[in-house]
């Protein structure tokens, strides 16, 4: 699977955009140089993919309908195939700026050596576009037979039923279900491809300004990771990733107007469909930057027309064949207008924030951010060292301006200065979220600014500098980037990979509660029907005191009879929570999870109470239910609570800096926790650690090592969850616990997450679901002198 999502799902991707940039570039007049057409490709297919999405029964069929056009531009333009073959040598270069800069985006999961994705807690957008990306794909874009009394069915309604932009999505789904891949696996690599393609029209660019070979494809390399959009790449913001290569390729068109501006009509198609590509993937918004390029070729036209009058007649042309392709091909967006504007304006306006705690700062557009995140700034000597590169980028960025500008190539130069026009005028008025999206994707029209002074000085009295200046701008964006690559956190591969198997084992038998908080099971669940009170859109039925957003799902404090639409419960194997209901059974346990299965007829409890507090106090609750269960004739049945033996965290010796984060510790740096502990008998039993642990931790016991544990992250860094259990052989009596977190590495997320909020141990031959005491309410004394996790009231049979 990690070959197959890494190396070979990117091949196939390419082929498909090249494929379809031949066909594109074969209709429109065979002008595209050879790197532009995987961008245009890439534009072409999500204008086809929308397409075949908007016609729901035609969806499934996208896949098989983007080799079609792959293979017919391969065909039409097989003696271009063929030429370009043997005359490799005057294009080696051309590759190796998008090659590396796929292999940069994706180092994190490459390293790692597992199918997985990058920053992972840090924004979960992703969770939606994987679910909306396999619905398009499966059902098209009709939306009346979901069901929404779910949360799946919910999400997926008020995302893409809403006008939401789908065009990233669309072709994410079409070409990964073309190799039948889990698109939860394939969502980063697909990110990182989509932003090499950008380093084509960078490449092109940096020519024009006059950069070429290795310089050109360095320069382009930068251009396309610089800091924030490398950090937006690792969040997957799919997006705005997608559209970055369709501004670049806009600005590029917008260079080589000489090649299809004056020439035959069909040579407006490749602007046409990168405009409208973009509006599907990023929404109406892009249209900002359309304008951009388009007022630059406005006035290309008017010069040109002042010249020759005759030429108006070939713009007409232009025009009368770019229109129609722009709606084709984005017509979900202009067939749903209103929808797609409301969510434009929803966007622009919102006061949320998103995963930034504080507005970026405007200096970020410069490329550098010596820091682990893009989302706070710099302190100490990374600030200076930051300052420093920041003001290094801003002097070649105006000897490239002054550059442009005394060659007269007032294109290029006016397209830069509208672009960084676009972004002010959208900071002016718009919020956090949007300004930093535009942030984002203004940055690489910067460093390409910036890289125009390296071309300045080449063609200088001090070339000799030339060479430094280079050296510097590409060192300050790879050490930014190394930065956030250390600090990012990888997706639990093998929890998932559970989840998957749960929903292949169970499909079309919910629908089912899901109890833990994590929105990617909204996607890997997707055939089990999922719902969940804890998830923003939360089914009305399961509303309750034991439903709090993000949390995990208390079954003890919900409703018996809100849970009877529930064929099947999934919860996280965790001795520390509360078994399900009586009506439910344990059907099958793996390493992560438990599924419950509803018995057959079983009823609804009559009531049920959280028991909590020692034995004395839980015995006086007990007679009170006794009452209740007299005065309706029922049965109580209580379900007993799991020996546990807890090691307190905040007598245990640790590092002073560790700081207390809520209940536990944040293990900031290398250091050593240690703990003593005492187990009532002899016998073999389970660790358990609760927590967020990214980077390797090692656990012992009496100095003997038990496991090295990593990358164990649950679906939110504020949930209790509990890891995989370590089994360890113990005598009775006073033992010591000891965790250590090692020193610097370069494995990608050594620097992510690590919080132990809990740290416990039960027998290993517990039960994998605790046993449950019956009685008749005139004997509830039976019950007490127990701990117990909850008294029911079921019906007599």
């Amino acid at each position: 699977m990690f070959a197959l999502t890494t190396l070979v799902y990117p091949l196939v991707l390419a082929l498909l955009c090249v494929g379809a940039g031949l066909l594109v570039d074969r209709c429109s007049g065979g002008w595209l140089p050879g790197l532009l057409l995987p961008a245009v490709g890439a534009a072409a297919l999500i204008g086809l993919s929308q397409l075949t999405t908007y016609v729901s029964h035609l969806a499934p069929a996208t896949p098989y309908l983007m080799v079609a056009v792959a293979i017919a531009g391969f065909a039409a333009a097989w003696p271009r195939v063929l030429t370009l073959a043997r005359r490799w040598r005057a294009w080696r270069w051309q590759p190796v700026a998008p090659v590396l800069a796929y292999v940069l985006a994706l180092a994190p999961v490459l390293l790692a050596g597992r199918p997985t994705f990058s920053s992972y807690l840090t924004l979960s957008d992703s969770a939606f576009h994987m679910m909306g990306a396999d619905f398009l794909l499966r059902h098209g874009q009709e939306y009346v037979h979901l069901d929404l009394r779910n949360s799946y069915g919910e999400y997926v309604n008020n995302y893409y039923g809403t006008g939401y932009p789908s065009g990233a999505d669309t072709l994410f789904g079409g070409s990964a279900f073309l190799l039948d891949l889990p698109l939860i696996w394939t969502f980063q690599p697909f990110n990182a491809f989509m932003l090499a393609i950008g380093a084509g029209p960078a490449w092109l660019l940096l020519r024009r300004m006059g950069l070429e070979g290795g310089w050109a494809a360095l320069g382009a390399l930068t251009a396309t990771v610089p800091a924030l959009v490398y950090g937006y790449e690792l969040i997957g913001s799919i997006k705005e990733i997608t559209s970055l290569g369709l501004i670049l390729t806009l600005g590029t068109l917008v260079v080589l107007h000489p090649l299809w501006l004056r020439g035959r009509a069909t040579g407006a198609v490749p602007f046409a469909l990168a405009a409208a590509a973009g509006v599907s993937a990023l929404g109406v918004g892009f249209g900002a930057w359309v304008l951009a390029a388009l007022v630059i070729l406005a006035v290309i036209v008017v010069r040109d027309v002042a010249a020759d009058p005759a030429s108006g007649w070939r713009t007409l042309r232009l025009i009368a064949v770019a229109v129609p392709v722009t709606l084709l091909a984005a017509l979900p967006t202009w067939a749903d207008l209103s929808k797609s504007l409301n969510v434009a304006q929803s966007i622009a306006v919102t006061g949320a924030p998103g995963n930034l705690a504080t507005p970026l700062r405007a200096t970020q557009v410069f490329g550098v951010w010596v820091w682990e995140t893009y989302k706070h700034p710099p302190t100490g000597s990374d600030l200076t060292i930051t300052a420093v590169l920041i003001a290094i980028t801003v002097l070649a960025g105006v000897l490239g301006a002054a550059r442009l500008l005394r060659r007269r190539d007032f294109s290029l130069a006016g397209w830069i200065a509208l672009t960084l026009i676009v972004w002010a005028a959208i900071t002016a008025y718009s919020t956090t979220w949007v300004d930093a999206k535009t942030l984002m994707l203004t940055t690489p029209v910067v460093v390409l600014a910036a890289w125009g002074g390296v071309a300045a000085l080449r063609a200088s009295a001090l070339r000799l500098l030339a060479p430094v200046l280079a050296l510097v701008l590409f060192a300050g964006v790879a050490v930014s980037d190394a930065m956030q690559y250390h600090t990012s956190n990888l997706a639990p591969t093998a929890r998932y990979r559970e989840l998957e198997s749960i929903d292949h084992r169970f499909a079309g038998q919910g629908p089912t509660l899901f109890t833990d908080f994590d929105e990617y099971s909204l996607y890997v669940l997707r055939d089990l029907d999922v719902g969940g009170p804890n998830f923003i859109y939360s089914p009305p039925a399961l509303v309750g005191p034991g439903a709090l957003y993000r949390y995990p799902v208390e079954l003890d404090r919900l409703s018996p009879a809100s849970l009877r639409s529930y064929p099947l419960i999934v919860t996280r194997r965790d001795p520390a929570l509360a078994r399900p209901p009586s009506a439910y059974r344990l059907l099958w346990q793996g390493t992560y999870y438990q599924v419950w299965a509803r018995r057959h007829g079983a009823q609804a409890a009559l009531a049920a109470v959280p028991l909590s507090g020692s034995t004395l106090q839980q015995c006086a609750r007990i007679e009170r239910v006794a009452r209740l269960a007299r005065h309706d004739g029922g049965t109580l049945l209580a379900a007993s609570s799991p020996e546990l033996v807890r090691i307190r965290l905040h007598s245990s010796s640790h590092p002073a800096h560790w700081s207390h984060v809520r209940e536990g510790l944040l293990l900031s740096t290398p250091g050593r926790l240690s703990a003593s502990f005492e187990v009532p008998r002899a016998g073999v039993w389970d660790v358990w650690l609760e927590g967020q642990i990214m980077p390797t931790v090692t656990l012992s016991v009496d100095g003997h090592r038990l496991a090295s544990i990593a990358a164990q992250l649950g679906g939110n860094s504020v949930v209790l969850n509990a890891m995989t259990p370590v089994p360890v052989s113990l005598s009775a009596g006073h033992h010591r616990l000891s965790l250590v977190r090692g020193g610097f590495t370069l494995d990608p997320g050594e620097g992510g997450y690590a919080y132990l909020y809990g740290l416990f141990l039960t027998p290993a031959s517990a039960a994998a679901q605790q046993p449950l005491r019956s009685a008749a309410p005139s004997s509830w004394r039976a019950l007490c002198g127990r701990s117990y996790e909850w008294i029911e009231v079921v019906p007599k049979n």
